[in-house]
């Protein structure tokens, strides 16, 4: 069995954004950082790395935020970017803003541009960063178009053939499959992640799209409960599912 590494307290506390080592001292001093519901002055102690150290732990009488490597769900809503420096409402506004500070960085997997909607992944774990990313595993992608005309009706076996190309570049697409939903809606399934691909192969068919929203990624479906702009943490079984293809 592998030991658990074990980090210093105010390190920690630090890393997750809670604010500066000399702060997380002051903290202490004031009772604010407890375990098991006793204060804990002491915050230079090493504590296992463990999500069972997490759930003793309290900051301020509240639970201590996820460890890193953890994974989360957003709703994305239109109107929003996934980007640290683009100017106007960003993704990370949506989250806390302490989680902006965190070591590692919490950034989206993949992005969502500004008028789509819907499941974007958010993580501070670069392998699973990676693995979803990763244009060899294919991971699919499912989005909700709405369109400003009417399907020909052949769309689905271009999309399907693997010889769509996209204006400006020189690779055909990977086959894509179409779920006809009525005259101007339709759900496309994507194994890869070329610039604003949906809209342009609508495009490059002649439509338009008007409305843009993601429904899954891989085996994980984003939950009606949840309403646009929430998030919540992934358990073991939702980062399971991403990647179950």
């Amino acid at each position: 069995m592998s030991k658990v590494p074990t980090v210093r307290l105010d390190k920690l506390l630090t890393n997750l954004g809670y604010g500066s080592r000399r702060e997380m001292h002051i903290a202490g001093r004031h009772g604010r950082i407890a375990m098991d519901g006793a204060p804990l002055a002491d915050i230079e102690q090493r504590v296992p790395l463990s999500p069972e150290t997490a759930a003793r732990l309290t900051f301020d009488g509240e639970p201590l935020d996820p460890l890193p490597g953890m994974a989360l769900m957003l709703n994305k809503p239109v109107g929003v970017t996934c980007s640290h420096k683009d100017v106007g409402p960003l993704v990370y506004s949506l989250l806390p803003e302490r989680w902006r500070r965190r070591e590692p960085a919490v950034s989206a997997v993949g992005r969502l541009d500004k008028d789509t909607s819907g499941l974007l992944l958010l993580t501070d774990d670069g392998a699973f960063l990676h693995q979803v990313i990763s244009p060899r595993r294919h991971i699919p992608k499912r989005y909700l178009a709405t369109l400003a005309r009417p399907l020909r009706g052949d769309e689905g076996a271009i999309f399907a053939s693997g010889e769509l190309m996209l204006d400006s570049e020189d690779k055909p697409l990977l086959p894509a499959f179409l779920d006809v939903l009525s005259d101007t809606e339709a759900a496309l399934t994507l194994t890869e992640g070329r610039y604003h691909q949906v809209r342009r192969m609508f495009a490059a068919v002649g439509n338009h799209v008007t409305a843009l929203h993601r429904e899954s990624v891989g085996g994980l479906k984003l939950p009606d409960d949840l309403a646009p702009g929430a998030f919540r943490v992934l358990d073991a079984q939702e980062r399971a599912a991403v990647l179950a293809v």
